[in-house]
């Protein structure tokens, strides 16, 4: 059985496991926020993870940086890509915690594709104000390195289905992808699209694999709601996600399957500090010098 660890504050549980530091439960009074996932078994579809040193995908796991090539593992191979990273197989382990904090570490590579030493930290603080995660990076090697990070949370409104669900977020713009192997193509506007959610509306049966951009951040923060209209009393009725300026990208997922699957169980939102694909277009990729660090912030709560 994995190791995990339970947090109570504020009328909200948490339990994060060792394995990928990921999130496995987020309710408030009872009512789960998060697609939760079984206790000691696999993670299903990366549910909750912490995706490092890169989030998305990288086209045939390859890149080239600093004038080297590389070969990632391909880990997705029915679109022929490496996906989330390199942490999420890891077991993470237990620096500090008390009722309401964790703090998890791990160390990535060196490794087949990435020869760098990152020295990761997922700090989760649980309090009546919701769920914050800190997840910081430093280069412990002497060498620059390439990175990058998102969460995996699919985020649950309501006991309604998906398609009733009322989204909310100030992004102008999309990454459109190929849509076969969802790699980057241009980014395109969501002015008259079926992707703008800037004012309130239903999801619908639209199908979103996409990441948004030109995102508004009031006071360092961006904000995402997602409510149930049919919920109401006790636990509110829906969620929301806020993330600092470090994350200029979100991923959307309606969490798609083909029958007989069971599909569209929750909302997948992924604020990434770059977008699919970054280590070969180099957008928005952060370069970590010799011990230098990287912090990224978002959090997550009741509405």
């Amino acid at each position: 059985m994995s190791t995990e660890f339970t947090l109570s504050a504020g009328g909200y549980t948490a339990v994060v496991t060792a394995r990928a530091a990921a999130l496995r439960v987020l309710q408030f009074q009872g009512r789960d926020l998060v697609v939760p996932f079984p206790e000691g078994g696999p993670i299903p579809d990366y549910r909750g993870v912490i995706a490092a040193p890169w989030p998305n995908r990288i086209a045939d796991g390859k890149y080239t940086f600093d004038g080297v090539d590389h070969q990632l593992p391909v880990n997705e191979p029915e679109r022929g890509t490496a996906l989330h990273g390199l942490a999420f197989p890891l077991d993470w382990t237990l620096k500090e915690s008390d009722a309401g904090s964790l703090t998890l570490t791990c160390t990535v590579g060196p490794t087949a594709g990435y020869p760098f030493v990152l020295e990761l930290s997922a700090r989760f603080v649980l309090d009546a104000d919701g769920l914050r995660t800190t997840v910081t990076a430093r280069n412990a090697a002497d060498i620059a390195a390439p990175y990058g990070v998102c969460p995996h949370p699919y985020l649950v409104a309501g006991s309604s289905p998906l398609d009733e669900w009322v989204l909310e977020f100030a992004a102008d713009s999309f990454l459109e992808v190929t849509p076969d192997r969802l790699l980057p193509v241009e980014v395109v506007g969501v002015e008259g699209h079926a992707f703008d959610f800037r004012s309130p509306r239903a999801i619908g049966t639209t199908e979103i694999d996409h990441a948004f951009t030109d995102i508004t951040f009031d006071g360092g923060l961006a904000r995402l709601s997602v409510r149930d209209p049919a919920g109401t009393g006790v636990g509110g009725s829906g969620v929301g996600m806020s993330w600092d300026e470090s994350c200029p990208w979100l991923q959307i997922h309606t969490a798609d399957k083909p029958a007989p699957i069971p599909g569209r169980i929750g909302l997948a939102v992924e604020p990434m500090t770059c977008p699919p694909d970054a280590f070969n277009s180099g957008t928005d990729l952060i370069r970590l010098e010799p011990g230098a660090e990287h912090r990224a912030s978002w959090s997550i709560y009741t509405l």
